[in-house]
């Protein structure tokens, strides 16, 4: 059985997924949470193993949120909100989110999406993966560059068994 806490600052928001959720035969939601600070708390209190946690909320906001329950190792935690923003899913992530959908997702790209956090993996909406991928693929080096970057950053320092051509010393040897 999956336990699931929700954190969402909307209650009807969070009736719609407690009733998808609580149909499903393995899963059941152990808990809600109108606000970050209030996720926090539960999920130290419940132990849940999935976090299904808004970003934007009263008190402390999920990124934070986030951050707490991950560092503390208290759940996995499944961002899912309808901000498609880049420091928004960066955020989450760097805060140690195991999954990122958007609330425009289908409820079986959700329920999937519980199921493969809760199994240890990562998941982020196709849409987001995109984005991410448009934005970080120019920053990586090309093939065999990455070779040469190591290769420099050897020989940055002067040892003649790291560098092919020695240097010379530096000034203060």
């Amino acid at each position: 059985m999956i336990r699931i806490l929700l954190a969402d600052d909307q209650p009807l928001v969070r009736t719609g997924f407690k009733m998808i959720l609580d149909a499903e035969p393995d899963m059941e939601v152990v808990g809600e949470a109108g606000d970050g600070a209030d996720a926090v708390r539960q999920a130290r209190d419940l132990r849940p193993d999935v976090v299904v946690m808004d970003i934007r909320m009263p008190v402390q906001d999920g990124i934070a949120a986030t951050a707490e329950i991950a560092a503390a190792g208290h759940a996995r935690v499944l961002v899912l909100t309808t901000f498609h923003v880049d420091e928004h899913v960066v955020g989450a992530l760097r805060a140690g989110a195991s999954g990122f959908l958007l609330k425009d997702a289908h409820a079986d790209r959700l329920l999937e999406a519980i199921r493969v956090v809760h199994a240890g993996d990562a998941i982020v909406d196709p849409a987001v993966t995109r984005k991410l991928l448009d934005q970080f693929v120019h920053r990586l080096p090309a093939p065999g560059e990455r070779q040469a970057q190591a290769g420099s950053a050897k020989c940055s320092r002067w040892s003649p068994r790291a560098c092919p051509t020695p240097r010379s010393p530096p000034s203060w040897w």
